[in-house]
């Protein structure tokens, strides 16, 4: 199955007997808008969303506490199963998911749906730009129906599809291990966030930004392929995924997969990495 699907196919899935369920996953990086507020994924969705869609907070469903584990670590299985169910999600519905645009937040519901053992979960390519149907506010929304049916979706992890820290470090001398940040995180010319800039020793400089078009959509697959292959990326090595939080590194995991490359996901990234100041630390264009 492929795990993108056009507007106008989910236009036409919505219409279909078998609908799938939508999640609106809108989040931001940065902690404040222009205005100086910070992002409100909750207002916006309240403001206009797909007709049927159902606002799953990233930072409180799809994540838990920020610490030692990094600033956006697996969310509590219980929490992000309710937080399922209530969007009316079960084992054998469809669902896809959607953010405002960049696509990272609705890979992370995708990434996190697969891992616990959904199969058939998709992101809307281009996020809400791309769409060109009718949106709704929330007042319009609950006028016109209730709340979906409660889902029956019980999270069950797979084996593999996670590293941690010494799985990261490991996988760097063993496979491949991308860093999806911009390039001058990755040198460690700049870092806005975390404390220390650089990459884990041995990772290699692989923008989520690259996978995209100008318009937010994901490059053919054969483009992607070749992208990654240059890499060492292939289906006969192993790889794995990191960013600053496990967000956009989720994003590149949805590219490999739409390029036919399964990879593994650091949750913890180079937010994690960093909270211990033991663990080493590259900079510069080389990846040692």
């Amino acid at each position: 199955m492929n795990a993108i699907i056009s507007a106008s196919e989910l236009a036409d899935a919505l219409r279909s007997e078998r609908p799938p369920v939508l999640l609106d996953v809108r989040w931001q990086l940065s902690t404040a808008a222009a205005s100086g507020q910070p992002f409100d994924g909750r207002a916006a969705y309240a403001s206009g969303h797909i007709p049927g869609a159902v606002f799953v907070d990233l930072d409180r469903e799809l994540a838990s506490t920020p610490g030692p584990r990094g600033r956006h670590p697996l969310p509590d299985l219980d929490v992000f199963g309710a937080a399922m169910r209530r969007a009316g999600v079960s084992a054998g519905t469809p669902v896809v998911a959607y953010d405002g645009g960049i696509g990272w937040a609705a890979a992370r519901a995708w990434w996190l749906l697969r891992w616990t053992g959904h199969p058939d979960v998709r992101v809307l390519d281009g996020g809400l730009p791309a769409w060109d149907g009718p949106l709704e506010a929330e007042a319009e929304a609950e006028a016109e129906a209730s709340a979906p049916a409660e889902g029956d979706f019980v999270p069950k992890p797979a084996e593999g599809a996670v590293l941690d820290a010494d799985g990261a470090a490991a996988l760097a001398r063993s496979g491949v291990l991308l860093d999806a940040r911009a390039g001058e995180r990755y040198r460690g010319e700049v870092e806005p966030i975390d404390p220390v800039g650089g990459h884990i020793p041995g990772a290699l400089s692989a923008p989520t930004s690259d996978t995209v078009d100008a318009d937010g959509r994901f490059r053919p697959a054969a483009e992607l392929r070749a992208r990654f292959g240059e890499l060492g990326a292939t289906r006969d090595v192993p790889v794995g995924v990191y960013c600053g939080s496990g967000v956009s590194a989720a994003h590149e995991v949805l590219a490999l997969e739409v390029a036919g490359i399964p990879a593994a996901l650091y949750v913890g990234s180079w937010s994690e990495w960093t909270s211990d100041p033991a663990r080493p630390v590259a900079v510069g264009p080389d990846p040692q």
